[in-house]
This record gives C-alpha cells, structure tokens and sequence, in this order.
C-alpha cells in the first residue's frame, strides 16, 4: 500500500506539471516574451529599485533562479502583501518549510520536516549564531521589514558550509542598491484578547558620492494569547480512567526592536561593501494553570493544584561585515570579514499551591536565571579566475565560534521571596570552543544550453568542551564534495541535477559530559558523549522546472539523503541514580534515509484572460526511515511532518485601485518517540487574507487577517515509567496518557506606507 500512495502521487504531481507545460505554451505564445522571467529586481543587477514598485506594488510569484544549483529565490515581493512580522511569518509559504513551534509562533524552521539543527540558517550569506542547543537559528528573530529576498538552496556547493543536510536559507537583507528612495510605515496589531501593538519603521537608500547608503529601522509589538487544555489519563485493570484535568492560559509579549545599515562604494577598482543589523527582543511570557480532579468543573472544591509561571527574556543579535571584491593577478580577488554574536538572558518563575478541599495544603517555587553568550568571528579569503568556457574559484574559510552557558537556580517552600540562587548543577555551567577552517575548489562552467558545476570542500573542526567534569577535546574532518547540472531544454523548460555530500554537528548540549539526573525521565539518568561524531549524508536533487508564459513558473523536485551516524538516546546499561531505570546517552546509533517530492507553481491566470488575477500553490511531501533505539522497529526520524501544502491567490483591482487575496496552509502530522514517552502531534489550518488600497503612486493602506480559523495544535502523549514497560506493550504498564490541545485566536493588522524619492 505504501508503495502504491508513492506511484499515486507521483503520477498526479506528473499529471499537473504535463498540463501545465500545456498551459505555459499557450501562455508564452499570448505574450510572445522568450526571454527568462524575472519578477523581483535581479540580484546581479545594482540598478537600484524605485521606493514605490517596492512599497506599494507586489506579485504572487516567486523569481526563477538561474542558479546551476537548485536554489529557488523569493523576493519580498512575493509575501509583503499578507505584512508578515518576521522571516519566520514569511517563510511559512515556501515549499518543504514546516515548524514544530505554538499556535501563532514560527520560530525554528524545519526544511523537509527534519530537526531545524538539520538546516542552515544564513543571513547574506553567512552563518549566525542562535540560542538552540543544535545550532539552530530562530528566524522569527529578524523582521520581515529587513528583507529583499530569502533563497531556499536545496543542495550545497563547495563555497558554502556543508551544515545543511536538509538544505539551506539564505536570507539576503536589504544593501544599499536595493532601493532608491524611501518609506515610511505605522500601523498596528489587534488580537484577540482586545490588545493592540504599534507597527512602526521606515528605509531610506540614496547615494552619498560615488557610494550608496541605506539606512533602516524597525518597532513592532508582538502578542500570542493562547489557551490550552490537557485531560490526563491513568490505567485501571486494561482501561485508561481519567485522574485529572488543567486548563492553562499562555501569553507572550514583547516588542522587537531592529536596525540595519549597509554602504557599497568603488574602491581599489572593485567595490566595497559592508553592513550590519541588530535587532533587540523585549519578552515576556506568562502562563497561569488550574487542575482539576473533574473532568468539566470549575468548582474550588475540585481544584487540586495552581500553577503560575513568569518569563522575562532579553535577546540580542548583532552581525557586522564587510566585504570586498577587487581585480587581482588577472581574475577576481575576495575578502570578507566579520563577526557575530547572539545574547540570550531570562528569568524564569514557577509558583506552585497544592490545594485539598478548597484549602492552600502546600506552596513552593522555583526561579531559574539562564545567561547564554554565543559568539562567532568568521574571514574568507577567495580567488576567482575566468577562462573562455568556465570559472575556477578557490578559498578558505574560517570560524572561530564560543558559546558559554549558564543556569542557576533558587528555591524556596512558599512566597515570592526567593533566596540567592544555589551553585551550577551538573551540565548547567559549559562552555564550548570550535575552530573550523574549510578550504574548498570548484569550476563552473557553460556550454550551449548546459551548464554545470563541480568542486570539494574539506571541513576541519576543532572543539573544545568545558564543564564541572574537566575540559574535553574532540576533532573531525570532512571531505564534501559535490556536483550540479542545469539543462536548458528551451527557452522555457529546464533541468538540475545535484549530488553533495552533507554534515550535522552534534547538539551542545550532547557534547558536555555532565550527568544530568531523573532526565529524560523521573526513573533515568543521561549523560553527555564528547565523543560524538557528527552526521553525515550522501543526498541528491532532481528536478524540473517550466516558465509559464512573462512571470509564471512552475516545478517539482525529488530529493534523497543517505544519512550517517544517525544519533539518538541509547541505553548504556547503567543503572540510573533512582535504582528504577537507567542511564542512557546520546549515540551514533545508525543509518537512515529521507527522501520526497517537492512542488511548487506561481502564475498570472493571463492564459484565460485573468491577466490580474495571480495564484500560488506549493506542496511536499516527506517521508523518512531510521531504526527506532528503542523497540528496534522502522520509523520516521522523529518529528518529522508528513506533507506541508500552501495555496493562495492575489487579485489586483485596477480600476478600484486596490487588491485582496488569500492564502491557506495545512501541515501534516508527526510523531516522537524517545524512551519513556511517544507523542502524536497535529495541526489545524492557517487562513490568512488581506485587502488594500492605493493611493496615488506612493501610498498604500492594508488590512490583514491571519489564523482566521483558530488553529489549534493537539498533542497525544504516552509516558511510561521504565523502559521494560514502555516495550511491553500492555496497557497497564502505562504510567500516564494526555491529551493536549492549544488553540489561539485571529490577528489583524492595518499598516499604512507611503513611499517617496
């Protein structure tokens, strides 16, 4: 059966893509245009684009790459009418991209459903540093208002870093050729608890000079009320009996704060660049939680315990660089430089009351304070040289990233006064030193309608690990070699073809060697492995791709990776500290596959003369295979969606001046399993609108409308007790059974912008 939904779908997908070449040559014969589609300003072209076609202008349709690698581009273009707040709002509407995150909340991104550590997060490209364990970014981090355009780069080349197993983001900020002119916007946000948050920023870019500057700036409010409810569940001779109930209100709040600066000038007959952002993050979370021991009542007498819990984040993230690209010994030199860092800090509260027949019977609290500094120097040094029929690039580049992490803790029996915080426990003070230096070669080359690209890239890494255990060194090296082909069949229809080879560090939080106790359950114990080795894969892409007539494009994708050194939790056989489990570890358990089908369309409906009217379609499907450590079973990597499917429309109103449209997102469901527990997670759909209007050639009012259906998230948990019990497979051995639901209410937002020169 398995097979047959495989060959189904790859027969429809085949289907859609026949009949719509179909329509491409109706379309490319009705506007008569042969020359390649590009819908946003190219980035290889530095004439700068008007405010206005910026601001007050925008299309449903992503740009076609002329990449030889598979990397697909989206301007801003693309989602600034639907007034996205961050990269990650963005995003949400690309093919592969899916999230794990709370209702309303689009913070790690998961290219192709894998772990976000799995995928390279970069801004113009180059590496940042985040606050995940597994390298991860957040990219709800940086404002939409930043961008000019994000790639998704589905296989990697020699001169990138090979940290992109499912794949790559490059999100390309605003320089200084990207607009001429300016704008200004405010407006605000409006949620579903009667709150409101200001929306204001403005971007201005002029040359100064033989030089161009852009300077912008950013405020946006950020709110996410959200309700939750679990019903848990015990069982009782072979039938699960309700034992109780919490009902959880869950707020965040904040403000983010942004600016990003960029100057290009000529120097020394090439041309420099150099730019920054910083963006700043003002968060408060607060979550209040009431058990009951009746499944519907809200009565005092059958409250059995309050919970309260106070979150107050800061957040930094600043990045500098300059690049410099000059004529030297008959080719093309590269130098860059930079640096990054990425602060993290927050005090968390959690006050507990357990009450008995109405009456407080016990009170206890717990404050956590968690300092977190990630930094990250990195220099390239790169020459190119251009013959008749190709190009020869070759370079270095290094990193020297830190991390240092610390997490103390005061308790107390009752109040709100809490002593001076307690020392470090095991693995809550580390720090982690890497060094990578990654020399690397490639050619690139075209003949006729084929073009092609070939080099190597050899990782070293040097890490250093220290903890309350003494230091730790471990070091690795990497030879990723890879490969890309693109044929132009004709002028409109194209295909790639990739082959790379790909890595994935080990999570920090894996590498320190602490013994951490009652984790990852109350009967077990995990220890960090310094000893890590990291995850590597073979992985192809192959695709195809058609221009549909001046703006449309439409293309599918297979994508395959043969992953390495799979690590999971494993059981070392220790007994645990309770005496009742054991210890287990993080390991290179294995090998595994992930492989699926990527497709994607954005066109105008010129071919049945809706020349006004555009639509955007993208869906994939996901799918993966490892050995489960725990009952030696096949399964999906975990967490993993099934599929993520977006549709949408834009229709223009020329005559009215204005514009509305839509756009809808289903993402599939996934499943965990890790010992001691297995969760089963779902999502509803995401509706989003928008309508506007424009007032002469430079100002546009919008009004928009998201999680339109209440979108809820339902989780379903199985948690046992021993690993005996959870393989057992009887229902009794079951130490508990929840079933979670958090649903959160519509957001609107009305922002106004006015453009001038």
């Amino acid at each position: 059966m398995r097979f047959n939904r495989k060959s189904l779908l790859l027969q429809s997908i085949a289907g859609v893509v026949v009949a719509l070449s179909c329509v491409g040559n109706v379309a490319a014969q009705d506007t008569g245009d042969a020359a390649p589609a590009q819908n946003a300003q190219n980035e290889d072209d530095k004439t700068p684009t008007p405010a206005e076609k910026v601001v007050v202008y925008g299309t449903a349709y992503r740009n076609r790459s002329h990449d030889t690698a598979p990397v697909i581009k989206y301007g801003l273009d693309y989602f600034q009418k639907f007034e996205p707040l961050t990269v990650g709002d963005a995003l949400k509407r690309v093919p592969s991209a899916t999230f794990q995150s709370d209702i309303g909340e689009y913070d790690g991104v998961r290219l192709r459903g894998l772990d976000p550590g799995y995928t390279q997060i970069m801004i113009n490209g180059e590496k940042v540093p985040g606050s995940g364990v597994d390298r991860s970014f957040f990219v709800d981090r940086i404002p939409a208002e930043l961008i000019e355009r994000v790639e998704i780069v589905r296989s990697s080349s020699a001169d990138r870093s090979g940290d992109a197993l499912a794949g790559a983001i490059n999100i390309i900020l605003r320089d200084a050729y990207s607009l001429d002119g300016g704008y200004v916007k405010a407006g605000g946000l409006y949620f579903n608890d009667h709150d409101l948050k200001p929306v204001v920023g403005g971007v201005v870019g002029a040359p100064i000079g033989d030089a161009r500057v852009l300077i912008g700036a950013n405020i946006q409010g950020r709110h996410n009320p959200k309700d939750k409810k679990s019903l848990r569940f015990e069982p009782d001779a072979g039938v699960l009996e309700f034992d109780n109930r919490e009902d959880q209100s869950d707020v965040r709040d904040g403000t983010d704060y942004s600016f990003n600066g960029s100057l290009v000038r000529p120097f020394l007959g090439g041309k420099l660049d150099i730019s920054g952002v910083y963006v700043r993050t003002d968060r408060t979370e607060t979550e209040h939680s009431r058990e009951y021991g009746d499944e519907t009542s809200i009565d005092i007498g059958d409250l059995s315990e309050t919970s309260d819990q106070f979150e107050d984040i800061f957040q930094e993230n600043f990045t500098a660089r300059a690049k410099l690209e000059v004529p030297l010994l008959g080719g093309e030199a590269l130098l860059k430089a930079g640096f990054a860092s990425f602060k993290d800090e927050f005090v968390s509260t959690e006050l507990v009351d357990s009450y008995d027949g109405g009456a407080i019977e016990e009170s206890e609290g717990a404050r956590e304070f968690t300092d977190q500094l990630d930094e990250e120097f990195f220099a390239t040094l790169a020459q190119t040289f251009e013959f008749e029929t190709f190009k020869f690039k070759f370079g270095a580049d290094f990193t020297n990233k830190t991390r240092d992490t610390t997490i103390v803790v005061a308790e107390n029996a009752g109040g709100t006064v809490f002593p001076p915080p307690e020392p470090p426990e095991p693995g809550q003070a580390y720090g982690i030193d890497e060094v990578r230096l990654d020399p690397y070669a490639l050619v690139r080359g075209e003949t006729g309608a084929f073009r092609w690209e070939a080099g190597v890239r050899y990782e070293t890494t040097e890490v250093e690990i220290k903890d309350e255990n003494g230091t730790f060194e471990n070091d690795f090296s990497f030879v990723l070699p890879s490969a890309h082909a693109l044929y132009n069949l004709t002028d409109d229809d194209r295909f790639r073809a990739s082959v790379a080879r790909t890595v994935r560090r080990p999570n920090f939080d894996a590498l320190a060697p602490a013994l951490l106790e009652e984790e990852p359950t109350e009967d077990n114990d995990l220890i960090g492995n310094p000893d890590l080795d990291p995850e590597n894969a073979w992985g192809f892409d192959i695709s195809y791709e058609r221009r549909l007539g001046r703006q449309g494009v439409v293309g599918v994708n297979f994508f395959y990776r043969d992953v390495k050194d799979r690590i999971e939790l494993t059981n070392t056989g220790v007994v645990s500290s309770t005496g009742d489990g054991f210890v287990f570890t993080p390991d290179n358990i294995g090998d595994g596959t992930v492989m699926g089908i990527e497709f994607d369309l954005s066109t105008p409906l010129t071919f049945v003369g809706l020349e006004d009217t555009g639509v955007f379609l993208n869906y994939s499907w996901l799918d993966s295979e490892i050995t489960d450590p725990v009952t030696g079973e096949k399964r999906r990597f975990n967490d993993q969606a099934e599929y993520v499917f977006n549709v949408g429309f834009i229709q223009d109103l020329p005559s009215l001046n204005s514009a509305l449209g839509a756009s809808y997102r289903k993402q599939g469901g996934q499943f965990n399993r890790i010992f001691g527990e297995t969760v089963a997670t779902t999502y509803g759909a995401d509706l989003e609108v928008f309508i506007e209007h424009r007032f002469g050639e430079n100002f546009v009012l919008r009004l928009t409308g998201s999680n339109l259906l209440d979108s809820s998230k339902d989780e379903t948990f199985f948690k046992w007790d021993t690993l005996a019990d959870q393989t057992s497979g009887d229902i009794d051995n079951l130490d508990e059974f929840e079933l979670e639901s958090e649903k959160s209410g519509p957001v609107f937002q009305l922002v106004g912008r006015y453009a001038f020169n």
